[in-house]
């Protein structure tokens, strides 16, 4: 049944974000990609930008505006704020440092980009990502974890906003 969640929501999520018209879902992505010889966990998540502009303005300022010609160094500093507050990772039962790396638009998506260093070796992951919960109450956040062995994900709703998986 989780199997088939995700795989719904991977299907779906793609043709959503084609479109400039106005979505029903509240969903993000989020790419978790072990590289060893980095020794590093590289993050990109994906939220939409109207979603993400809503929580943010909710949350801190009604005149915050991101991906537009408005968008100021303050709004960028609250979106990263943000993210780095709904965003938690621990590796190997021990809770890690996110670099937050930047941002990207594309159409009407928000690539978040984020770093995790130091991981030479990856046994366990836990990943918490309360994105947009605190506003969404139907908020999923898909998380995808690949390392050169293997690929797995989950999805994380409000009433169960962390998962963890071991590779032992």
């Amino acid at each position: 049944m989780k199997f088939l969640k995700v795989a719904l929501l991977a299907i779906v999520f793609p043709l959503m974000t084609a479109s400039t018209t106005p979505h029903k879902f509240y969903v993000s992505t989020t790419n978790i990609e072990y590289v060893a010889k980095k020794e590093s966990l590289q993050i990109i998540t994906k939220i939409f930008i109207d979603d993400v502009e809503d929580v943010l303005q909710e949350r801190y300022d009604s005149s915050i505006s991101i991906a537009t010609t408005k968008e100021t160094e303050r709004d960028i500093e609250y979106l990263k704020k943000y993210i780095l507050q709904k965003l938690k990772v621990n590796v190997n039962g021990k809770p890690v440092k996110l670099d937050y790396i930047g941002r990207e638009y594309d159409i009407d998506v928000a690539n978040v980009y984020i770093e995790i260093t130091g991981v030479t070796e990856l046994r366990s992951i836990e990943v918490k990502n309360e994105v947009l919960m605190d506003l969404f109450e139907e908020q999923q956040n898909i998380i995808h974890i690949k390392t050169p062995e293997m690929r797995r994900s989950f999805i994380l709703e409000k009433n169960n906003p962390k998962d963890m998986l071991n590779f032992n």
